[in-house]
């Protein structure tokens, strides 16, 4: 990014889909976050097609395609989440956000620099990143060597161990 005397932080988002045309919706997503003038798309993962995780009692649902991209903005967390919803929203999210439904475009922020905070509705890094092999895979794509703030552990080695543990 230019040089504005502004402090841009390196964030990774996660994108999933699994209503609709889902490829659409995460082109879509990306380029919503690309037209934010305080963001820059610095690399995108491959896309993963993967099971919904069904909560007991819920029905069946279509597989999600999975997708992580890497940004620098200058953006502060909660705006960054704030725009991150309001993208959410633009694209048929419905809320409030209901767990465990289906949803046009998801996006969440899994790390944000080195920062470690934990509030009500902003978790960062993202409390599930190391437990869901449908978020570190895109993510070692394009961050296989990125630390975990808080675990100390390289993206690779968590999807390393999630592998072994089952």
């Amino acid at each position: 990014m230019k040089n504005t005397g502004k402090i841009f932080q390196e964030v990774y988002i996660g994108l999933g889909s699994n209503l609709g045309d889902r490829n659409a919706n995460i082109d879509a997503a990306i380029d919503l976050i690309s037209s934010n003038k305080q963001i820059e798309i610095i690399s995108t993962s491959r896309r993963y097609e993967t099971r919904a995780l069904i909560k007991p009692g819920l029905p069946p649902q279509p597989d999600y395609i999975n997708a992580a991209i890497k940004i620098e903005t200058s953006l502060s967390p909660h705006q960054l989440l704030l725009f991150l919803m309001e993208t959410e929203s633009q694209l048929g999210r419905k809320y409030p956000r209901v767990s465990g439904e289906p949803r046009s475009i998801d996006l969440d922020i899994l790390i944000f620099g080195d920062l470690i905070m934990a509030e009500k509705n902003l978790q960062i890094p993202h409390p599930e990143l190391h437990k869901r092999m449908f978020v570190l895979l895109p993510l070692c794509d394009i961050a296989s060597a990125e630390i975990h703030p808080a675990l100390k552990k390289t993206i690779a080695e968590l999807m390393k161990g999630l592998k072994e543990n089952g």
